[in-house]
């Protein structure tokens, strides 16, 4: 397939196939570069040149975890060493930090214990939304969302409505990993399906209540496995609309079961950070924010990332004990500081957001 016809017809406005997705995910040498450029191109038609991030604070509530995902180097069983678990009242003493630092989006983030239930999730958006109500309390992913549907005898609607009567501005769509379930099987048995996952987000994006999409690469799938995943995030937008961004996750090998036993290698390589980014430009055609999840990949590769088609730095976090407890350095606080310097230096300017996007003075 010719690389430089097929981006020709991208950039004069056909849609591109998942075979021709595949072909480009596959690409090596200076090919490569053509295909950042192509994206770039898009992004600046799509986006903008605005680089842009929110301000937000993570707080992480427990980390012991029903599903202990062979990928994941943060849950824990209960009772083992190092497993926590805060409360409400540890909930808003860091939503207090969270507001002192002038945050407009707390995401509340937790293995999926396996005691907590609707009101569990409720609670703890209530606790962050009573102590900060204009703040965006970005949590619960489709996960989440059916686990405590099941133990409270609701439907994931009824769940989805009481979180939202409890504060809840956006969904997370993290727990997506990859939409392939035979990829699902071997590096997170315990989560729900896909049918399930991609259920769950159409009904929150049907009430009005948006999400983000992300995808968990460099495992133990393949590019065919990326694609379908993309494939399935492009028809759900195009139902919907309901995604606010789509979010590149590198897997991160260390501290985690999956390379431990030999399952999965080292992760992706930098050819395939870049053409990740690069190609769900490319193809979500119909989600204007890619991305880059700095925590993931180091700050110069995110600067590269930012002409790969790459818009959005996503957040501040202040903290990342997801990334950091499986091997990422330097996950923990990006100052905004830091971020204008690589948006400047590409010539860019740095903007603030809000969760849905919209640019701060």
């Amino acid at each position: 397939m010719n690389t430089k016809t097929l981006i020709d017809d991208l950039l004069g406005g056909s849609r591109l196939s998942e075979k021709e997705a595949l072909s480009l995910m596959n690409t090596k040498g200076r090919e490569i570069l053509r295909i950042a450029e192509a994206a770039d191109i898009m992004r600046e038609k799509t986006a903008g040149d605005a680089v842009t991030y929110v301000r937000n604070q993570n707080i992480h509530v427990t980390n012991i975890c029903k599903n202990l995902c062979g990928f994941c180097g943060f849950g824990r069983p209960a009772g083992s060493e190092g497993a926590y678990l805060y409360g409400p009242r540890e909930i808003r003493e860091k939503a207090l930090l969270a507001r002192k630092r002038d945050v407009t989006e707390v995401c509340l983030l937790s293995g999926v214990h396996p005691d907590f239930d609707a009101d569990s999730y409720a609670d703890m958006i209530r606790a962050v939304h009573e102590v900060m109500p204009e703040v965006d309390v970005h949590t619960a992913s489709p996960e989440e969302v059916t686990y405590s549907a099941e133990r409270s005898g609701l439907t994931s609607v009824e769940v989805l409505e009481l979180f939202r009567e409890a504060g809840l501005g956006t969904l997370q769509g993290t727990a997506a990993e990859i939409l392939v379930d035979e990829v699902r099987q071997k590096i997170c048995p315990k989560k729900v399906d896909t049918e399930t996952w991609v259920r769950v987000i159409k009904e929150a994006h049907n009430m009005g209540i948006r999400s983000t999409a992300t995808i968990m690469y460099g495992s133990c799938e393949s590019v065919a496995d990326r694609v379908r995943h993309l494939s399935i995030i492009r028809d759900i937008q195009d139902e919907t609309g309901g995604f606010t961004e789509f979010i590149p996750l590198s897997y991160l090998y260390k501290h985690t079961r999956l390379y431990e036993a030999g399952i999965a290698g080292e992760g992706a390589t930098g050819r395939e950070d870049l053409l990740m980014i690069a190609i769900s430009r490319l193809f979500l055609d119909n989600i204007p924010n890619i991305q880059i999840s700095w925590g993931k990949v180091d700050r110069k590769l995110t600067q590269l990332l930012l002409i790969s088609g790459g818009n959005d730095l996503g957040g501040t976090m202040f903290d990342d004990a997801v990334s950091t407890d499986a091997g990422a350095d330097d996950a923990d606080f990006f100052d905004p500081a830091a971020m204008q310097r690589l948006a400047e230096d590409m010539g860019r300017p740095l903007k603030q957001r809000t969760t849905l996007y919209e640019l701060l003075d």
